[in-house]
């Protein structure tokens, strides 16, 4: 499967700081690559590179096979760019803004009447469409965004935190709307700071932690490099939970327990150790709401990887 964008060894600077430090990456077409990082990490300026805005001080980067330095304007026509923040007049409504941008386009006003009326369907818009966007809740905002963001029809979006600010049902609203376009075909950039939208949206994860890559795989695949599975066990009586962590720790070794909620969880590399604990458990006459072993969550794989949480500030964009 050939690669819809290329990066190899990108490098930014601003001054002192270097935010981009030999990036590389690689989203086959028609597939989602999540770039993961906390603040500060480099996914912005990275998509910036990608999407010409700014150019690398090394390095190479190609979408679609025309090289982002050499053929940007080539590049700009294959290309939509979703930012952090709304990018729509919020005085103009729906349909007159992306009408707006089909002209600027080159459309024809004709056309673009026509194709703002298709996006605007696409993301079940339609009823909202003559209402000034200030009027739009969050969730709606953020599709209308990605919806001027396709009116070009590009082949390569980049979305960068497209869910920032947005209440679950909002995100929820966007993520189903990703996947309708990863459906037709749209290959995707998506940087996020939600490790559970990465989880949920992408086929590819790429970690970028003070402008290096350290990790690129399959979400399944960066949660085993962290070692083993995590064991989950939440007594049904609050009285049993020193049993059951007096039962963990000869098993695993010191469990952690959350004294709110009541829920025990150790990290454990043997599968065939869940036997033995139901039968320690019955031995000791405790029983259980909640007993499970997962693949560690890729908030759990980002501390591991970068030592810090996804939140933690840094100081490149």
């Amino acid at each position: 499967m050939s690669n819809a964008i290329e990066a190899e060894g990108l490098v930014k600077r601003f001054g002192d700081t270097v935010a981009l430090d030999g990036v590389d990456l690689a989203v086959p077409k028609g597939k989602v690559l999540g770039v993961l990082g906390p603040n500060g990490a480099g996914k912005t300026t990275a998509v910036r590179v990608l999407a010409t805005l700014l150019r690398a001080d090394a390095g190479s980067a190609r979408v679609c096979g025309f090289d982002v330095r050499t053929h940007a304007t080539t590049v700009r026509g294959l290309i939509g760019l979703t930012g952090q923040y709304a990018s729509l007049d919020e005085d103009l409504s729906g349909t007159e803004n992306l009408v707006l941008i089909g002209k600027l386009l080159g459309l024809s006003r004709a056309q673009a009447r026509v194709r703002a009326a298709d996006l605007l369907a696409q993301f079940e818009l339609t009823e909202a469409a003559g209402r000034a966007v200030k009027t739009y809740s969050g969730g709606m905002r953020r599709r209308a965004d990605l919806a001027a963001g396709l009116v070009g029809r590009p082949e390569v979006l980049y979305l960068d935190e497209p869910t920032t600010g947005l209440d679950p049902h909002s995100r929820n609203e966007v993520w189903s709307t990703i996947r309708g376009l990863v459906e037709l075909g749209v290959t995707v950039l998506l940087t996020t700071q939600y490790l559970e939208e990465a989880d949920q949206l992408a086929d590819l994860i790429t970690v970028i932690d003070h402008g290096r890559v350290i990790a690129t795989g399959t979400p399944d695949d960066l949660k085993r490099r962290t070692g083993g599975q995590t064991l989950q066990v939440r007594p049904t009586l609050a009285r049993d939970v020193s049993t059951v962590a007096a039962i963990l720790r000869d098993l695993t070794g010191e469990p952690h327990v959350d004294l709110e909620t009541g829920l025990l969880t150790a990290p454990v590399d043997d599968p065939m150790l869940l036997s033995t604990l139901v039968r320690r458990l019955d031995d000791a006459g405790v029983t259980v709401d909640e007993l499970a072993l997962r693949l560690p969550s890729l908030d759990e794989v980002f501390l591991a990887m970068t030592g810090r949480t996804r939140t933690s500030e840094g100081s490149a964009a």
